[in-house]
């Protein structure tokens, strides 16, 4: 979208918003309008270090990393069932080491920022129809972020389509999802073997397409990929390029509880090259194949594909205390595209509301993941090669184990306050380099 085109839509938007604000109750029925900014800052202790290769964590103390996301939610009614939903974002900032150095890295906002300077660009443009099911009943959605006020068919078809996040609608969880609010860790906040498609900021153009009904629902994406690895462009070349995504949820009550699973698949086809087929290259003097700002390239060759699932369960036990368990895998014998160098991950963890300590609106976290890649992906990195976050030279292998904890406080309406602790083992599975890295950080969260 063009710049001048873009400012045209958002004062639009926002002078409509305002009227709606300002108690015109025609228009205000009709709209949605939210708002959120989020500033991390992270640092970490020095740890000892053996190997030093491209992508490795800086080893000397690091601090002061600071990341700001700031997002406008604006959703319009149009006709019964559909609304449009517009996100401008600006983002800024940098992660620990440049983002780079740990495959279940420690801030999730940083992956939607591609420069340190604050940008200005469109992250989520799309529209959205319900066609109800039968006799369905109607249920009423209040409104919210991406969320006009309607009724809904309690059983229903829902279309999504425009610029998406694929995370906003598969591999949900209440507890372990929103580094805004809760866990910061990538791995925690999406199963880390879902090779998900987004741009560097973590946004694609597909459409979405759910079946809904009253204690499940199936859903099924269709999604632009990178042009690159990691890259902000996506491939226009959607017959070659794409990624299809297809999940099923279950929820039920455990003696009065709420709880959920979900089942993911995906495939994911690309420009992503193999890794024993890079190392062999690489071998046999062929450099060609080796870039040294992101690891390997494969630019115009077509037919790198990546297949996985993932499982998601979540179980409140309490109404002050929920646990989660996540598991996924990957096939691990193309390059990582879109999320993180991850094939293999497991994490579980617990969230427990401040009522036991009269504090009923604070909240604490805590979770284990475990990491790990595939044989394929554990050859190309022994060969000294890198992708686009880690590679460290030649490695010794080993699991990469994280432990979060976090203390979320409310301090004033709308405003959060959280303290944030990752206890990093093995990072980017070398076990010369495994530390510990003790990283801490502080997070102010406000939204309206």
């Amino acid at each position: 979208m063009r710049y001048p085109l873009f400012l045209l839509l958002l004062n639009i938007f926002f002078n409509t918003a305002i009227k709606a604000q300002e108690g015109d109750t025609s228009i205000s029925k009709k709209w949605s309008t939210h708002f959120q900014i989020t500033a991390i800052n992270q640092e970490h202790q020095a740890f000892p270090i053996v190997n030093n290769g491209v992508n490795t964590l800086i080893h000397n103390a690091e601090s002061n990393k600071l990341s700001l996301t700031n997002t406008y939610f604006v959703g319009r009614s149009l006709w019964k069932g559909a609304a449009v939903y517009f996100n401008p974002e600006i983002a800024g900032g940098q992660g620990l080491s440049g983002a780079k150095g740990v495959a279940g890295f420690t801030n999730g906002e940083t992956f939607r920022i591609g420069s340190v300077a604050p940008v200005l660009y469109s992250a989520r443009f799309f529209l959205r129809q319900h066609f109800p099911l039968g006799q369905a009943k109607e249920i009423w959605a209040e409104e919210s972020v991406n969320q006009v006020a309607e009724k809904l068919p309690s059983s229903r078809i829902t279309i999504s389509i425009g610029k998406i996040s694929l995370a906003d609608y598969f591999d949900q969880n209440s507890i372990s999802h929103d580094p805004r609010s809760q866990f910061l860790n990538w791995s925690l906040m999406s199963n880390g073997a879902w090779d998900y498609a987004a741009d560097t900021r973590g946004y694609t153009k597909g459409a979405v397409i759910e079946l809904v009904q009253p204690k499940w629902a199936a859903r099924f994406g269709a999604a632009m990929v990178p042009l690159k690895a990691n890259g902000l462009e996506l491939d226009p070349h959607i017959l070659k390029a794409q990624a299809f995504t297809f999940e099923i949820e279950r929820s039920w009550l455990l003696h009065h509880y709420p709880g959920k699973i979900r089942a993911l698949l995906f495939r994911n086809a690309s420009q992503a090259p193999h890794y024993l087929q890079t190392v062999q290259a690489v071998q046999m003097g062929d450099s060609s194949s080796v870039d040294v700002y992101s690891g390997i390239k494969n630019w115009g060759i077509y037919g790198g594909i990546k297949y996985g699932w993932g499982i998601n369960v979540e179980q409140y036990v309490s109404n002050n205390m929920g646990l989660f368990f996540k598991a996924s895998w990957n096939d691990g014998k193309t390059a990582t595209w879109a999320f993180t160098e991850i094939d293999r991950s497991i994490s579980g963890g617990l969230q427990l509301k401040g009522s036991f300590w009269k504090r009923p609106a604070d909240m604490i976290g805590i979770a284990q993941v475990v990491n790990g890649i595939s044989k394929e992906h554990q050859a190309f990195l022994k060969a000294g090669l890198a992708g686009f976050m880690i590679g460290d030279g030649n490695m010794n292998y080993k699991p990469e184990a994280i432990t979060e904890m976090y203390y979320k406080a409310s301090l004033l309406p709308n405003f959060t306050l959280s303290a944030d602790y990752q206890l990093v083992q093995n990072p980017a599975y070398n076990a010369n380099n495994k530390g510990p890295v003790h990283v801490f950080a502080l997070r102010g969260h406000f939204e309206f």
